[in-house]
């Protein structure tokens, strides 16, 4: 081992875990500490300020700038009492992270000092540079002017000295530069069209929520380890590396007991997110080694998206604290599962939940009968764009490895719900039809009680599965926001309740009885959106055989896969549901398309690099050692019979490093040149399928020679940290 690896991985056993010093009082005391949630806005808010604003959130109501100037004083009075000495907007551009700018509670006081200070208009808006941030050329550098606006429904908070302030992020002419403004549409889009036919069973619904519940997997490496493997620094995945001699074959890391430093990250990391209001739940091993997963209780869809955000933010700040970096590529490492972000989704209104099956009658069986076809019409007609919606350079490397969902996106039910939604289907008449809910298993053993069996089983192999009052989206990027997924779903989802309500309204209006309406139309979607239901293994080579029949979407180019985002149909989707138009969707293509070639062209770039000053240099190093001593044993030797026996694996050892090394400067030669070619194209979409072509084909190809040569190279010359080293806690 060499004496730089030597030293990281000393240090990285010789460190001990960093004592958690947990509150006094239990969590539900602590619970959003630093969130100025209804209590707190109760108490710092008058009485009439206080009304207005539950008003503006529950109902969407417009606040006046007389409100926001009395919300305002009443935060910086919270703000100032919990240390808080700036304010800032906090918004998602589109980028994988969030953005902030920090102001000061302080204006001159005309007297010679300064004066603490917070307006309703710093609260309501600021103005941010907007051509600095991703836009697809809505804003050029001579037209930066964009503005944040408050986004009264997700709650500030604190970080440290600093008020926080979600917001949205639009450009001058009003586009959205960000995440939340078109998922806050998307979700208004939902609760419309989904109270309509909320109404057709209960009159009393006033209003839809969209619950979203994330399940955060990531990995931790000890950060001496991870600063002295550059990839792993630069691209947040390791570009080379021969898989360890154990790995995960042995199965024991999934739900095992989780390491002592491991589980004082996660104390920490728990104590911090519950202080600031994220209702965290369940932690765990997850399948690889270093894999974990973190999951909070479900929330509105809007704020979980925030606090998922948020989360993976505090999840690097804690790991650092305790000599880990926090892994969220999807592939940080070959051989071994990726990781996902699997967003469970579902529907509620404020009577009830619509997913939720069985229903206490018929006809709320026939209300979950309902939301869930329409949600699987949602599916079948955007499934390229819903792909389309969580792909990405690095969630490429994870989708259909045999750990994640294929890149076909399909929907799970379940034997019983398939069974329901085929006898609806093929029946004629008003009947309404039933299904049975949990029955319970009784076991051989005495001491175990009644098990209460679920009315669907669970599928992993699928994109998008239903999983008894929730359908599950496996398909998330761990890297990703929620919210591009969330954007697609629900537009989706709100534009085939639309097209339902229409159909079953124009044939009451031409005399046909409600409940045979609502039928009529619900069997004639069963059968249309029948494609898109699949039970069984998505992995399996005859799926895909099978999904490309039924006229599924089963590109999978990175880049072409993104001009889902541009058929007609979605444009016509998004633009009739008011959530985005076509320019904002060419943008955010745009944006798109450049983020992708410039993530390979940096993958490249440190590849080509590592290459010429480590990889080369080192094997080249050790043939020189092993031609020394074949030299030296030629020349201690006359008897040449013996000189070839003793020398013979010594030889083998060099043409084969000869053999890899050339391969090596060759490709990363051609590379280079091909990457010039490729730099010199203009249209950022035919940029984007290049590099996908043409350049990414290389970093495996070239990694399979680095990792021949790693096996081959004495262990004391190899200076990267080795995947045995990098993958078990110490």
């Amino acid at each position: 081992m060499s004496k730089l690896r030597f030293k990281v991985v000393e240090e990285a056993f010789k460190k001990r875990p960093v004592e958690v010093k947990a509150p006094a009082e239990r969590p539900s005391e602590y619970f959003a500490k630093y969130v100025f949630n209804w209590e707190k806005m109760f108490k710092y808010l008058p009485l009439s300020t206080y009304k207005q604003l539950r008003q503006a959130i529950e109902q969407g109501t417009p606040l006046t700038m007389a409100v926001a100037d009395e919300v305002a004083k009443g935060m910086k009075k919270w703000a100032m009492e919990m240390g808080a000495t700036h304010c800032t907007h906090w918004f998602q551009p589109l980028t994988e992270g969030t953005a902030e700018k920090h102001d000061a509670f302080v204006e001159h006081d005309w007297k010679g000092g300064m004066v603490e200070n917070f307006s309703g208009k710093e609260l309501v808006q600021q103005e941010p540079d907007a051509s600095s941030f991703p836009n697809g050329g809505i804003r050029s550098t001579f037209e930066a002017r964009g503005y944040s606006a408050w986004d009264p429904s997700s709650p500030v908070f604190i970080i440290e000295d600093t008020l926080m302030i979600p917001t949205v992020f639009i450009s001058y002419t009003g586009e959205a530069l960000d995440y939340k403004a078109p998922l806050k549409k998307a979700l208004a889009a939902l609760d419309k069209a989904a109270v309509a036919v909320a109404r057709y069973f209960d009159p009393n619904v006033k209003r839809v929520t969209v619950n979203l519940g994330w399940e955060q997997e990531y990995f931790l490496v000890d950060e001496g380890l991870y600063a002295a493997r550059p990839d792993l620094l630069l691209t947040g995945r390791t570009l080379m590396g021969h898989e360890s001699s154990k790995n995960q074959q042995m199965e024991d890391h999934y739900f095992g007991a989780i390491p002592e430093r491991v589980a004082e990250f996660m104390r920490d990391l728990e104590i911090q997110a519950l202080e600031l209001g994220i209702p965290c739940k369940t932690r765990h091993n997850e399948v690889a080694p270093n894999q974990f997963e973190l999951a909070p209780i479900f929330e509105e869809c809007n704020l979980a998206v925030d606090h998922n955000m948020l989360i993976m933010s505090l999840m690097r700040k804690v790991a650092r604290k305790h000599g880990f970096r926090c892994l969220l590529h999807e592939k940080p490492f070959a051989g071994i599962n990726g990781s996902g972000k699997h967003n469970n989704w579902s529907m509620t209104t404020d009577t009830g939940t619509l997913l939720h099956a069985p229903g206490k009658t018929p006809e709320e069986h026939l209300r979950f009968i309902t939301f869930v076809v329409e949600t699987l019409m949602g599916v079948y007609r955007h499934n390229g764009l819903l792909k389309a919606s969580i792909m990405s350079a690095t969630n490429a490397h994870r989708l259909g490895a045999n750990e994640a969902p294929p890149a076909i996106i399909s929907s799970f039910l379940g034997a019983q719900v398939s069974e329901l939604l085929q006898r609806v289907a093929d029946s004629t008449g008003d009947e309404l039809f039933t299904m049975e809910g949990k029955h319970g298993v009784k076991l051989d053993i005495p001491q175990i009680p009644e098990l209460m069996i679920d009315n669907t089983d669970r599928n992993r192999t699928s994109p998008f599965a239903f999983t008894g009052n929730r359908f599950e989206f496996r398909a998330v990027g761990s890297i990703a926001n929620c919210a591009s997924a969330m954007i697609a779903l629900n537009t989706a989802v709100a534009e085939a309740l639309t097209d339902f309500s229409q159909r079953v309204d124009a044939l009451v209006d031409g005399g046909m009885e409600r409940l045979k309406a609502i039928l009529t139309v619900l069997r004639e979607d069963i059968k249309t959106c029948s494609p898109i239901h699949f039970d069984g293994n998505g992995y399996s080579d005859e799926w895909k055989a099978e999904a490309e029949r039924r006229g599924l979407d089963c590109e999978t180019s990175c880049p072409l896969i993104f001009d889902r985002y541009l058929d007609e149909s979605t444009i016509r989707m998004f633009e009739s549901m008011h959530v985005m138009n076509r320019h904002e969707l060419e943008a955010r293509n745009e944006i798109k398309w450049e983020t992708y070639y410039k993530k390979i062209q940096i993958e490249s770039r440190v590849l080509g690099d590592l290459c010429m000053n480590h990889i080369i240099p080192v094997a080249t190093k050790y043939q020189s050692e092993l031609a020394d001593n074949v030299h030296k044993i030629q020349c201690a030797f006359a008897d040449t019979q013996r000189v070839a026996a003793l020398t013979n694996y010594n030889i083998t050892l060099i043409e084969k490093i000869n053999k890899h090394t050339d391969f090596i400067a060759e490709a990363v030669e051609e590379m280079v040149e091909k990457r010039k070619v490729v730099n010199r194209i203009e249209d950022v979409r035919s940029k984007a399928i290049a590099y996908h072509d043409e350049i990414a084909p290389f970093l495996d190809t070239i990694r399979y020679h680095i990792d021949k040569l790693e096996l081959i190279v004495e262990d004391e010359m190899w200076t990267l940290p080795k995947y045995r080293e990098l993958l078990f806690i110490r």
